[in-house]
């Protein structure tokens, strides 16, 4: 039997090439890859064949166009998306640093200057997608990222609801139903 991973890496070798595995949650699998046409790094994320199915091809399209179209200095923006050898992606750009959990482990305690910056900056990237129709319903720590000066939250990264992605739900699925 073939290995998912390398199948899908054989699958967009024309548009990525897999380096690596970054990390796994409850959702999906994260890979850094290098994107050939911009010569850039990015992180791939890859659904569990599970969400994949929950949601479907065009919901994931539907609410991925809504988290592409979101422009935010502190919203990591998506580059890409697709549906190949029968597994739901996208990529991101490809973050050095921590997230707020590792930072939150290692420390135990932030400095309040910064605890006070990254609270500020994740606030003003929720109050901006809230005000496009994106509400995030899995907000943590391990959500947010940090760089040497800000904090990046990758709202792709988790489950959200987008306003109109999907007018009719059939079943509940980490995305949600519309906002009403």
């Amino acid at each position: 039997m073939t290995d998912p991973l390398q199948t899908l890496a054989a699958a967009l070798a024309d548009r990525y090439r897999v380096e690596r595995e970054l990390g796994r949650g409850g959702m999906a699998t994260v890979y850094l890859a290098q994107d050939l046409k911009h010569d850039r790094p990015v992180a791939l994320k890859v659904l569990h064949p599970e969400l994949a199915a929950a949601l479907g091809p065009e919901r994931f399209h539907r609410e991925i166009s809504f988290a592409a179209r979101l422009q935010h200095p502190h919203i990591l923006s998506v580059h890409d998306s697709g549906e190949t050898a029968g597994r739901l992606w996208f990529t991101m750009p490809f973050v050095e640093g921590e997230s707020l959990r590792d930072r939150l482990n290692r420390e135990k305690q932030l400095p309040v200057e910064d605890a006070l910056r990254i609270a500020r900056e994740a606030a003003d990237a929720l109050d901006y997608a809230h005000r496009h129709g994106v509400i995030h319903r899995d907000i943590k720590p391990e959500n947010i990222l940090l760089t040497e000066s800000h904090a990046l939250w990758a709202t792709s990264a988790s489950p959200g609801r987008c306003r109109g992605a999907n007018s009719s739900p059939r079943r509940e699925s980490p995305w949600g139903p519309p906002r009403t």
